[in-house]
């Protein structure tokens, strides 16, 4: 399955944003990789700050161009503005609720557990992390893999809470209410850019 495999703090490094999770690296050397980054130009161009703004967003969400492209294209064509219209589909990913569950613990580790068949969806097992959720799915951790480690860690360390999720952590079950109001999203993404790339 396709993914990005590189230097993850690198690219936290590029965007001066934990993109990945807590990073020591961010904090260590607060400038771009490569031998230029301490003295690269700080003036981008139009151009560049919105595909820096795309590049954030598919990195965020673990999605490769071919993906993203597709999922931008059915935003385009829902009612709505394009720019939400996209963020609330990243969002309703059966990978990024599970992160946003708390059953994983970063979205990486999200994607590793619907893969390996760890995830039921309204009683069955789904393992295609890009499923679209819909207003009222149950998403529940396998009964025979309640005893993984990583899963029970993951949801006594991860306690925030999601307007459009609810979950109950000691049977290990969540449910989608509704898709998500832009305002309720927290990632730092200027969607509007992203739809000006795509507009050119």
């Amino acid at each position: 399955m396709a993914r990005y495999r590189g230097a993850r703090q690198k690219i936290a490094r590029r965007f001066k944003e934990p993109l990945f999770g807590p990073s020591k690296s961010l904090e260590r050397k607060p400038y771009p990789p490569g031998q230029h980054g301490r003295n690269r130009r700080s003036k981008e161009s139009e151009y560049s700050v919105q595909l820096k703004e795309k590049q954030k967003a598919k990195y965020t969400y673990g999605l490769l161009e071919r993906q993203f492209r597709k999922l931008f294209d059915k935003a385009a064509r829902s009612k709505g503005v394009t720019g939400e219209n996209l963020l609330v589909f990243l969002e309703s990913r059966l990978d990024n609720t599970v992160f946003r569950l708390g059953i994983g613990s970063t979205r990486r580790q999200a994607r590793q557990f619907v893969t390996h068949g760890h995830i039921l969806v309204n009683g069955t097992v789904v393992n295609i992390p890009s499923f679209q959720m819909k207003p009222g799915d149950q998403i529940a951790v396998r009964p025979r893999s309640r005893q993984v480690d990583p899963i029970q860690e993951s949801l006594k360390r991860n306690r925030r809470q999601y307007p459009w999720l609810e979950i109950d952590r000691k049977e290990m079950v969540g449910r989608f209410l509704d898709f998500p109001n832009r305002e309720d999203i927290p990632e730092n993404i200027r969607e509007q850019l992203i739809v000006e790339l795509y507009s050119k």
